[in-house]
């Protein structure tokens, strides 16, 4: 990675050494050296990177820390003389929630503090509380009737049918970078090979799936567990070696049922307690979990700033770029998506400090409520271009060219999704031709889901996601209390602001605006993720 950037600051010094004229941008080949030069001589990423989750912390979408993040966004925006800087409503959201304060230890057979995360929109223990553990295994619905009776003052271990196995030895490293081979397959036509891929991402849900019905039980657990008396819940998941990926316990809805406090804890150590209790040695735990409800303001915002257009006939049209700003709880939310809303950042930093005079208003908007359904960026546009549910267009539909997003951990850019748009595929492959050197070369018609370009691309609007090296985002990062700084890569995140500025500068430079779809069909099953 060092020698291919040096290659490319070489590059850069050679273009800007022979540029002559002053500081707006002549030509594309000048802007993109430019752009090359500011981003790997002057970034500012990892400093916007360190602002966003070390001294912000973590930013559940309605917590203190996501509204603390908002306003220090807005700010640095304002600082780099964008226009039009404003946090800006998207709709209601639920109650918020935040930690105050998390611990617990097993006290007998001896003590040992455990590694463990309460899980999103669960009530705490309103102080330390003390009990002894009873191993819990509901598989079926009738497996509730032999705990019956069982439970009151106890604290559960709640065992699942992958909890309590043996932890495997990890033979496979965790970080990773994206093959030649595996970049190839990813460029092919799925029209040409398996037909697997979705090139409609507004079709139908599926029916009822085995997670639906896991849901449903664990609903029917949880309020047995409260009947019966529990104290509380330690459960666990994926991951091992101390990291836990965290979610929620209950929902953020204001009518939500009441559930016992519940922490999500290390499968080494939520191994031992089931072991023990299984050999049948009596395990005394305490717990201090203090949780917060914020009831206070259920609306949610996005923060939004603006380079304006300068070409009177295409200065109302614009190229909107972002990535999510919220985050999970039990880390700073590094990877998902402290990195992608830090290049969004630093992308139009660039682009202002080169001097960049657009002839499309260039639009930045970081988003909240993505980790609950692309709830920001779906308000949004439902507020500006349109309704997914009813395809009911507004004025502004028309006047948005592209939407570019960052949203699959910290590794660097090695292509884009072009999202079923045969005609931009040509058009990206011509603007990735400049860094071939630094990695990034790989154009597919595939699409990619699950984060915020879907948003744009179900109203018809075209939606882009860039292709990333995975490193640990899926081993160790996404979701997870490991999830901080200290997981991200400088050289990385440099190499993709510089390629996300160089796609929304061309975009925005264009005589055309990007090349559509048809028109998606009305999307009939409005998504909740609402537990």
């Amino acid at each position: 990675m060092k020698k291919s950037v040096g290659l490319s600051l070489l590059v850069a010094v050679v273009f800007l050494s022979s540029f002559k004229g002053d500081k707006g941008v002549k030509s594309t080949s000048h802007a993109i050296g430019h752009i090359k030069n500011e981003g790997f001589n002057n970034s500012k990423v990892m400093s916007t990177l360190f602002e966003l989750t070390d001294v912000n912390g973590p930013r559940l979408t309605g917590s203190t820390g996501m509204k603390n993040a908002e306003k220090w966004a807005a700010e640095k925006l304002k600082s780099w003389a964008l226009k039009n800087v404003k946090i800006e409503p998207w709709g209601g959201f639920g109650k918020g929630w935040e930690i105050n304060k998390s611990y617990v230890a097993m006290t007998a057979p001896y003590y040992q503090a455990l590694i463990a995360v309460p899980r999103a929109w669960t009530p705490g223990t309103n102080g330390l509380v003390s009990g002894n553990a009873e191993l819990v295994k509901i598989e079926k619905e009738e497996d509730m009737a032999k705990y019956a009776g069982k439970l009151k003052s106890k604290i559960i271990v709640l065992a699942t049918g992958t909890t309590g196995n043996e932890t495997k030895l990890n033979f496979t490293a965790d970080a990773r970078r994206l093959t030649d081979s595996e970049l190839i397959k990813q460029s092919w036509d799925p029209h040409m090979d398996d037909g697997v891929t979705n090139l409609n991402p507004a079709a139908p849900a599926a029916p009822a799936s085995p997670r639906a019905a896991a849901l449903s039980l664990r609903q029917k657990t949880d309020s047995f567990l409260l009947a019966e008396g529990a104290i509380a819940v330690l459960s666990g998941g994926r991951g091992t070696m101390g990291t836990v990926f965290t979610s929620n316990g209950a929902s953020r809805a204001w009518d939500a049922k009441t559930v016992l406090p519940e922490m999500e804890m290390g499968s080494e150590h939520l191994g031992r307690l089931i072991r023990l209790l299984e050999a049948g040695k009596e395990v005394s735990l305490e717990m201090d979990t203090r949780t917060t409800f914020l009831a206070a303001d259920s609306v949610e915002n996005v923060v939004v700033g603006e380079i304006p257009g300068t070409d009177t006939a295409l200065k109302d049209e614009l190229v909107i770029l972002g990535g999510h700003m919220d985050s999970w709880h039990a880390a700073t939310g590094a990877t998902d998506n402290g990195t992608g809303s830090a290049v969004a950042m630093e992308a139009i930093r660039i682009l202002k400090a080169i001097g960049n005079k657009p002839r499309r208003t260039i639009r930045i908007v970081l988003w909240s409520g993505e980790e609950q359904g692309l709830l920001g960026s779906r308000g949004y546009v439902k507020n500006h271009f349109g309704d997914r549910l009813t395809m009911k267009l507004k004025p502004e539909h028309k006047k948005v060219s592209a939407y570019y997003n960052l949203d699959n951990g910290g590794g660097k850019i090695r292509g884009i999704y072009a999202q079923g748009n045969y005609e931009a595929m040509p058009i990206f492959k011509e603007w990735l031709a400049p860094f071939e050197d630094l990695g990034a070369n790989t154009v597919t018609i595939k699409n990619t889901g699950s984060t915020d370009h879907i948003s744009f691309d179900e109203v018809g609007i075209p939606g882009f996601q860039f292709i990333q090296d995975p490193l640990e985002y899926g081993t160790r990062t996404h979701h997870t209390n490991m999830d901080s700084y200290d997981r991200v890569s400088s050289n990385d995140l440099q190499q993709a602001s510089v390629i996300m500025a160089a796609f929304v500068y061309n975009t925005a430079m264009m005589d055309m605006k990007m090349p559509r779809k048809t028109l998606p069909k009305v999307n009939p099953s409005p998504t909740s993720y609402l537990r």
